[in-house]
């Protein structure tokens, strides 16, 4: 049989629950029944109060039961693995893959193809939407490509969740935007996402309970589309992590990502929004050593900007004749 995982963590502030489901990836309603069957420890003694305020830097001991036999089914799906090691495996996702199962879709997604090659932490890794997410840390959206580091250990997912959070990381994105660019000079934008008041599924700059979300933009290359806009291959840092940041920023720019159908409209040369994580470093979560990724632009975005007009800058490498 297998036997509980025994996790220890450094709290972060704030609700007792709330702390643990985010550096152990559990759902909050997962982690409370952990706290009302004791198996939680705060600083050496027992806690059974999910509610409990923490300052930060506490001593968290959690046993994790071990899971229920999961539905969703490893699958044979061949990966571009940038990085692997005991602790984590970094993968160049592609555009069109779902990171993780939700109710409805339990097939094709990137943890179904992981565990078709991997073992991930032993713990529900069920989030509380249904989804079941074991080893994730971020997401990507379903049509971005790009780097995305999953844990393969629930202490190597704790210690990568706190570096997300506590903004140990760095992430640089790389996106074709149509609208007003008037010089090649970095934008920062600061403005809260939140909820959209009426579009549930969309984001929106202020919105319900919105929260900090700054971005960095350092336009890259320069090209006029012919009928009053402007192109741009745009370099995107978020200093936050909030769902569509990068997508709800340009947009709010006036700018939005060509191909992004929910907050700009289609495009007859990219199927799918251009975006495309493209580096990340983070601190490794055995040594704390940065950790260098990066995820080559694919080929369909490099496409979409020379067949715009545009020039590829250098960074990107040799010119890129399109298909």
């Amino acid at each position: 049989m297998t036997q509980a995982t025994v996790l220890q963590l450094t709290a972060l502030p704030g609700r007792l629950d709330a702390v643990i489901a985010q550096l152990s990836g559990a759902s909050r309603s997962q982690v409370a029944s952990w706290i009302e069957a004791g198996q939680v420890q705060l600083d050496g003694q027992p806690v059974q109060k999910a509610s409990l305020k923490l300052r930060g830097g506490e001593v968290l001991t959690v046993q994790v039961p071990p899971p229920p036999a999961s539905h969703v089914l490893p699958e044979t799906v061949a990966l571009d693995v940038l990085y692997e090691d005991d602790a984590l495996i970094a993968v160049n996702k592609p555009a069109g893959m779902t990171t993780h199962p939700a109710p409805g879709v339990l097939s094709g997604t990137l943890v179904n193809a992981l565990l078709g090659r991997i073992s991930l932490p032993e713990q529900e890794g069920h989030d509380e939407a249904g989804g079941y997410r074991p080893g994730i840390v971020h997401r990507l959206d379903k049509d971005t490509s790009g780097v995305i580091v999953v844990a393969k250990t629930v202490q190597a997912h704790a210690r990568l969740a706190e570096s997300f959070h506590d903004r140990e990381t760095h992430k640089t994105y790389l996106a074709i935007a149509a609208g007003q660019w008037a010089a090649l000079k970095p934008v920062h934008v600061d403005a809260p996402i939140g909820r959209h008041p009426v579009a549930r599924q969309r984001m929106t700059v202020g919105g319900a309970q919105p929260r900090e979300a700054q971005t960095l933009f350092t336009p890259l290359s320069r090209h006029p589309d012919g009928h009053g806009r402007t192109l741009v291959l745009v370099q995107a840092e978020p200093r936050t992590g909030r769902t569509h940041q990068l997508r709800v920023h340009l947009a709010h720019l006036n700018s939005p990502i060509l191909g992004d159908t929910v907050y700009g409209r289609a495009s007859t040369v990219i199927g799918r929004q251009a975006l495309h994580a493209w580096r990340l470093t983070l601190p490794h979560p055995l040594t704390g050593e940065p950790l260098h990724l990066e995820a080559p632009p694919p080929p369909d975005l490099l496409d979409a900007w020379v067949r715009l007009g545009g020039t590829l800058p250098e960074q990107l490498g040799a010119p890129h004749e399109p298909k």
